[in-house]
C-alpha cells in the first residue's frame, strides 16, 4: 500500500474549474484500487505556522501498488482533462509514503 499527501495550489478565481476538474478525476481512483481517504480544504486559522504559500485542498489518497499509481497517472480519461487542470492549478506538491 502507498500513500500519497497532494498539496493543491489553485489560480486565483479559477475555484469552480479546479472543482470541476475533480469531479471529472476523483471518481478514477477507483478503477485502479486508488481510494480518497481525506480531502481537506483548511482556511486561515487552520494552519499554526505556514512558511510557504498554504493550499487551497489537501488530498490523502492509497493506492494498492505503485503500479496503479502510475496507471492512474497515464489513463486517458483522466489525461482528456488536462485542460481543466492547467487552467485552475498553479501548481501541486505530492508527498508519497507508506504505512509504518
Amino acid at each position: 500500500m502507498i500513500y500519497l499527501t497532494a498539496l493543491m495550489f489553485v489560480k486565483e478565481g479559477k475555484e469552480e474549474v479546479f472543482n470541476e476538474y475533480e469531479s471529472f478525476v476523483l471518481p478514477l481512483l477507483n478503477n485502479y484500487s486508488g481510494k480518497l481517504i481525506y480531502r481537506i480544504r483548511p482556511n486561515e486559522k487552520s494552519y499554526i505556522t505556514a512558511a510557504e504559500e498554504t493550499p487551497y485542498e489537501i488530498h490523502f489518497i492509497s493506492f494498492k501498488t505503485n503500479e496503479d499509481f502510475i496507471r492512474f497517472v497515464n489513463d486517458e480519461k483522466r489525461k482528456s482533462f488536462e485542460n481543466l487542470k492547467e487552467e485552475a492549478i498553479k501548481s501541486s506538491f505530492i508527498v508519497k509514503g507508506e504505512k509504518l
